[in-house]
């Protein structure tokens, strides 16, 4: 179909003069700019659904705004056809500021993703696919650079005073039971089998891990792993009994608070190469209450 070309040039109120505040601003752009990324997998290249955050900073004074389109058009452009890492964002940046060399100083570009991920059962040796809420980030200020990586770990996290407290009603049932019963090997097997040797479970809750970190190769899946080993009660996809059986084992062993499990992910953060800064916000969805627990840690991150 032909395209007619107009006879005129199109209008562009941008560059109109106006008698109002034409000031700098510290931030312009869009945010949630979809875009399909390519991921690396087991696999291979896969393409994947994300979205995009990308801004300038307007400091040229008088000047109305920034060249949207130009923006938009780079994260297209690149994100779509390259690999998806933090060189990649490092290099779109770069391009937002040369395409706004006399309106910006500063540039920052985020992508946020479910990243997906097969994942091993604990035992039977199934796996599942899990997707991990993820973000990668990158911002230049005048000459300074840094590079984020930002990933969601969901585990489990069973309560220690409540565990204590189960256990004591256990023993007081014990104590019951036996006081007038012969106590063998046998029949305190036997009871340990019955509804009466588990007369209360500690109540345990969905939790979150959300971390942060600066970095400037780092990979997403190399930071959840982190995340779950130190943890050792993140949520399983496909489950037998005996990967049931595994993860029961694995909560009761793995007591926590949200303030224990603020210092296991701070403790394996700290050990981690190429992570100069980081923050970590633990949440626990109290089963027990209707508000829910929270701890915070970081270095060199507000």
């Amino acid at each position: 179909m032909e395209v007619k070309t107009p006879s005129r040039s199109l209008p562009d109120v941008a560059h109109e003069k106006l008698e109002t505040d034409l000031s700098p601003l510290e931030w312009v752009g869009m945010s949630g700019i979809e875009v399909p990324v390519l991921v690396s997998g087991e696999d291979g290249l896969f393409r994947q659904a994300a979205k995009a955050d990308a801004f300038v900073s307007l400091d040229r004074s008088p000047s109305r705004g920034i060249h949207m389109s130009r923006l938009y058009l780079t994260v297209q452009e690149l994100l779509a056809k390259e690999e998806l890492n933090l060189a990649l964002l490092r290099r779109a940046v770069e391009d937002f500021l040369l395409s706004h060399r006399d309106l910006s100083s500063s540039a920052r570009l985020s992508v946020h993703l479910e990243m997906p991920v097969l994942r091993p059962a604990l035992v039977s040796g199934h796996a599942s696919w899990r997707t991990y809420p993820a973000t990668l980030s990158v911002e230049k200020v005048g000459e300074q650079i840094r590079s984020f990586l930002e990933v969601t770990v969901t585990y489990s996290s069973t309560c220690p005073a409540s565990a204590a407290l189960s256990r004591r009603l256990i023993q007081e049932g014990f104590r019951q039971d036996f006081s007038s019963r012969e106590l063998t090997l046998e029949a305190v097997e036997e009871w340990l089998g019955t509804t009466r040797g588990i007369q209360a479970t500690p109540h345990a809750q969905r939790s979150l891990a959300r971390v942060k970190v600066q970095t400037d190769d780092l990979n997403m899946v190399d930071l959840v792993d982190v995340i779950e080993d130190a943890l050792q009660t993140a949520v399983q996809g496909a489950v037998k009994r005996e990967d049931e059986q595994e993860f029961a084992r694995r909560n009761g062993q793995n007591l926590m608070f949200c303030e224990d499990a603020a210092r296991r992910v701070r403790a394996a953060l700290e050990t981690m190469s190429g992570v100069t800064a980081y923050r970590a916000e633990l949440d626990h969805l109290e089963s027990l209450h209707p508000h829910s627990a929270k701890a915070t840690v970081s270095r060199g991150m507000n």
